[in-house]
């Protein structure tokens, strides 16, 4: 009766996973403010500034953040119930076990070391992590490693410069084939919607506000756009702007 109860429960999870992949299909990450950045024109606005960011400059933050902080936890983003096989290696039920339902981003894991790469003109960033889920038959574990690229986002009502978080592939360890569909749903459900959108720059912090005394006013400089591009091994970002002046004497 035990053997029969699982194997329903492992049908269900296995048909509940093609149904959403046929109706709902790959889950995409959650929409991100503003427009894709686009590469320079070929004259570079002559009111522009540029700030250059290499690969080394994300990761020493990152390093920073699993070093003093704690590891970033994101909720699951989909509710998974089910069984799990004997043979389960990584992916198993613990019920003494913390299960809060998060996914939980790692320094290091799985064969993997998070970080960033700039890599063929994008960003590339895999991402190592653990994840649990509280079922109705236990706590499931299960960790990995996702293959994910940083899309570059300008929302020019806000001046921002956002990071959107794609996941390409989701690398499970020792999970059943019965299971792995759902669980990677899961997963990349989870790290598209929960962690985007990503604040890189603001705007404001780099706008221009200057008294000139000597004129009776003030010069200033807002954000209208942003572009980038890849360049010996940096990202070079092309911040451009509008100035105009106020009187104030």
């Amino acid at each position: 009766m035990k053997k029969l109860l699982i194997g329903l429960l492992i049908g269900l999870i296995a048909g509940g996973a093609i149904v959403f992949f046929l109706f709902i299909g790959v889950p995409r990450a959650a929409q991100t403010p503003g427009a894709p950045i686009r590469p320079p024109d070929a004259s570079i606005a002559a009111g522009s500034a540029l700030i250059v960011l290499r690969q080394e400059f994300f990761n020493e933050a990152l390093t920073a953040i699993f070093r003093d902080m704690n590891r970033p936890a994101f909720p699951i983003a989909i509710a998974a119930n089910g069984g799990v096989d004997s043979d389960f290696q990584h992916a198993v039920f613990q019920d003494s076990a913390p299960c809060d339902g998060k996914i939980r981003i790692l320094a290091e894991g799985s064969g993997v070391k998070t970080g960033v790469r700039f890599e063929n003109n994008r960003i590339s960033a895999p991402l190592a992590f653990s994840g649990s889920y509280n079922s109705p038959i236990g706590c499931f574990q299960f960790t990995g490693w996702a293959q994910t690229n940083l899309e570059l986002r300008f929302d020019s009502s806000q001046q921002i410069v956002f990071g959107r978080i794609n996941v390409e592939t989701v690398n499970l360890d020792g999970v059943n084939p019965i299971l792995s569909g759902f669980v990677t749903t899961i997963v990349q459900t989870t790290l598209n919607n929960r962690v985007n959108p990503i604040q890189i720059l603001n705007g404001k912090q780099i706008a221009i506000s200057l008294p000139i005394a000597s004129a009776g006013g003030n010069l200033n400089a807002q954000v209208t756009d942003v572009r980038a591009e890849f360049k010996d091994d940096a990202l070079n970002l092309y911040v451009i702007y509008a100035f105009s002046g106020m009187q104030t004497s």
